[in-house]
């Protein structure tokens, strides 16, 4: 392998970087469902535009996952301001199993000091056939629509209009794959979580202060719970909840990858949405980049100036009202949809006892019939170290810190698997 790899500046041409990073990346092969790991699935990685040109070939372990894989990319410097420079490699990942349908994606984003998480979810083979993924480029790189600029908070008594009587945190959201009048898109049901990591995955930098990411998760999540809460488009005649078009929502890119601190953060922010006095609705937290698109004298954020303020030491709530006013402030969600039992409001340690831990127990068994490298507990509501152990097993599995404490985040993404897991128990 040559110290080279290929990327693009501004004007599409393809150039050759010398001036080298590395970023992480790990494959995570699923059935199409979501449910089940596939193990021993063939990863082959190799440059976009370059297939044939296999840097990494790997198999997947019994939780369908590669190893972490350390890959090239740009320096961290084109990433953290303004450039023509394309600040992200790009790679192809051809997936394998046996039993499934081949799936090749192309565009997979690395960038530096960043772990890139590619999900992939295989289909059951039935004939010969090969799947495969194009993603676009990254908003702050690529050339998309501005958005079209909406009044911040919907009229409640307009004809037609139907107004939730509370703020609630949906299981899934249906995304419109296109613009709104675009019949020929498809609809996607996507779970609420990734869709909020996917947006913020493709219209900020992962590599960005962790502040930052929490000003623009907060911005994103509150503008989609804005369309919920309304249900805009359906109460329009359409049966989506969003669009991927940046000229009406957020840029949603069916496929892509993730990246960890950006996923971290949505899991640690997920209930919250922002809001004003006296105001029920989440706010239509609307943002532009700041760069090729000005939008200040909207009121909105800019997501480079964003990035600024977050280099100076402000907090979250610091820089959405920098941009959105001071009466701004967060709020949390009355409910949390599709999850079978509801955040105790402590962390489940070592010691801790109860009613709690053996759900928790429960739920961690059901999930190890799935997911083998879970072991599995005895239920019987003490939370000892074999129930530490297995939690950060989980831990370790689905990319969160391997702490062996059951904190918020943790506690959330085992109802979240747990309910995936049995669901598909049921259908068998």
């Amino acid at each position: 392998m040559n110290q080279f790899y290929p990327y693009r500046n501004y004007r599409g041409v393809r150039m050759q970087q010398e001036n080298i990073s590395r970023g992480g990346l790990q494959v995570t092969v699923l059935t199409e469902d979501g449910t089940r790991p596939i193990e021993d699935a063939v990863v082959r990685i190799s440059y976009t535009g370059e297939p044939d040109r296999i840097v990494e070939e790997i198999k997947t372990d019994s939780s369908g996952q590669t190893p972490v894989l350390e890959l090239k990319s740009p320096p961290l410097e084109y990433s953290m301001e303004p450039s023509e420079e394309q600040p992200y490699a790009e790679y192809t990942i051809q997936i394998q199993a046996e039993g499934f349908e081949r799936e090749e994606i192309a565009g997979t984003e690395v960038l530096p000091d960043v772990l890139a998480q590619q999900p992939v979810r295989l289909r059951f083979q039935s004939q010969q056939s090969f799947d495969r993924i194009v993603i676009g480029p990254h908003t702050l790189f690529g050339e998309y629509p501005p958005k079209n600029p909406e009044a911040e908070i919907k009229p409640v008594n307009e004809t037609g209009e139907i107004v939730l009587s509370r703020v609630v945190i949906p299981e899934y959201v249906v995304v419109h794959n296109g613009p709104v009048g675009d019949s020929s898109a498809g609809n996607y049901y996507v779970r609420y979580k990734d869709y909020i990591k996917n947006v913020a995955s493709s219209e900020i930098y992962a590599t960005w202060p962790d502040d930052t990411i929490r000003a623009n998760v907060l911005a994103i999540m509150s503008f989609t719970l804005n369309r919920v809460y309304t249900e805009w488009y359906r109460n329009k005649g359409y049966d989506f909840t969003i669009t991927s078009s940046t000229a009406y929502d957020h840029k949603w890119i069916y496929g892509r990858n993730v990246f960890d601190s950006i996923s971290r953060i949505v899991d640690e922010l997920f209930e919250n949405y922002l809001s004003r006095p006296d105001v029920r609705q989440p706010i239509l937290t609307q943002y532009c980049d700041g760069q090729r698109v000005q939008c200040r004298d909207r009121g909105w954020m800019t997501q480079w100036g964003s990035k600024t303020l977050g280099d100076q030491g402000y907090s979250p709530i610091e820089i959405l009202r920098y941009f959105y006013g001071d009466d701004m402030y967060i709020n949390v969600a009355e409910e949390v949809s599709g999850v079978p039992a509801s955040w105790p409001g402590y962390d489940l340690d070592i010691g801790t006892t109860g009613t709690k831990v053996r759900q928790l127990q429960e739920q961690i068994n059901t999930i190890s019939r799935s997911y083998p490298a879970v072991p599995s507990v005895n239920a019987d509501g003490i939370y000892g170290q074999r129930t530490a152990d297995a939690v950060r097993r989980f831990q370790g599995v689905f990319g969160l810190p391997e702490t062996g404490i059951t904190d918020y985040p943790t506690w959330y993404k085992i109802q979240e698997i747990y309910v995936a897991v049995s669901r598909i128990a049921e259908l068998n």
